[in-house]
């Protein structure tokens, strides 16, 4: 992108014919699949893989796409986790959000508010959280946002994002709420599993920032609210994490992702990647376009096993990891 994730204006609607170039390539009647944190936050890890960025940015189902070519990989939080999940964050919000609010040292139900955000499509959601954001700023009284949708441009497309939550302060800041179901053992927890909830957090953080830089007296606070559960136990605790790390990182590769629709136009006539297509022609289209592996796309990308054996197969330096491959340059 050529203008600084600082600075730039709210997310453009992509243009009717990048909207339908990328339906091309994902299948006329295939939905996309929505762009969301955790997948920006993996793209925003590897920017040079033109190959995700285009993928994601049409909304192509790549678990779906990697089955199809014979290379399917177990990636994905299970259903248990997926359960276990949900019911802490319900146990979070019980109360009308009073005991999150109680984290945040807000006591009572009353002393903080909690807007209505459902609108129409993920365009009237993203307009109704800013106004909502806007309001309660304007009235300098604690407001709870629960699952508020924010929007971010990338690589000249937009994402809609959804977090757990954001907490209004009467002085002006928003924080990001993240509840995960990993323990917190004694105020610690598994630091790599802290250190991707950071990365996921800085990525709405990024997209806070686009509404604050609009609103008068607004600041999107870079550390987040991480609420996980206490040691052994359903009972939920909560630490403040620092990203401005995270953020800044965050905010540099996503700059340097190239623009989607520059990608899609160098691709090869009648590219398409519907899972329901031949799986030959399916490996071809995925080929055309360049990837970047590295072992890290593992645990991160759903076609990480196909690009690994390819990579393997034209010895490629990547496949040993990204710090080697920065030493060795081109070799």
């Amino acid at each position: 992108m050529s203008e600084s994730l600082d600075s730039a204006p709210p997310p453009r609607t992509p243009t009717r014919a990048l909207r339908q170039r990328l339906a091309e390539l994902r299948g006329p009647a295939v939905r996309p699949r929505p762009l969301d944190a955790r997948a920006l936050a993996a793209l925003a890890a590897n920017p040079g893989c033109e190959r995700r960025a285009l993928l994601d940015g049409a909304g192509v189902d790549k678990a779906a796409l990697a089955t199809a070519i014979g290379s399917p990989g177990a990636f994905g939080q299970s259903q248990f986790a997926f359960m276990r999940g949900n019911a802490f964050e319900a146990r979070v919000k019980s109360d009308g959000g009073a005991e999150l609010m109680r984290l945040m040292g807000v006591e009572g139900p009353t002393a903080f508010r909690v807007p209505e955000l459902t609108a129409a499509g993920p365009e009237g959601r993203a307009a109704r959280t800013a106004l909502a954001l806007r309001e309660a700023t304007a009235e300098a009284a604690w407001t709870l946002l629960d699952h508020p949708l924010l929007a971010l441009e990338v690589a000249g497309s937009p994402a809609y994002l959804e977090p757990d939550a954001v907490v209004v302060h009467p002085d002006g800041r928003w924080t990001v709420v993240e509840i995960k179901s990993f323990p917190m053992i004694d105020a610690r927890a598994d630091a790599a599993k802290v250190g991707a909830a950071a990365r996921q957090a800085a990525v709405y953080v990024l997209a806070l920032e686009r509404v604050a830089a609009h609103t008068e007296g607004a600041e999107a606070a870079h550390s987040v609210l991480l609420v996980c559960p206490k040691d052994f136990s359903n009972l939920p605790t909560a630490s403040a994490v620092d990203i401005r790390k995270q953020l800044s990182v965050t905010r540099r590769q996503l700059a340097r992702l190239t623009r989607i629709e520059d990608i899609a136009a160098a691709l090869p006539e009648g590219v398409v990647f519907d899972p329901e297509r031949p799986a030959d022609e399916l490996t071809a289209a995925v080929e055309s376009v360049r990837a970047a592996y590295a072992p890290d796309c593992l645990a991160a990308c759903e076609l990480a096993f196909h690009c690994r054996d390819r990579a393997r197969a034209q010895g490629a330096v990547g496949a040993l990891g990204r710090s080697l491959r920065g030493e060795l340059g081109s070799l």
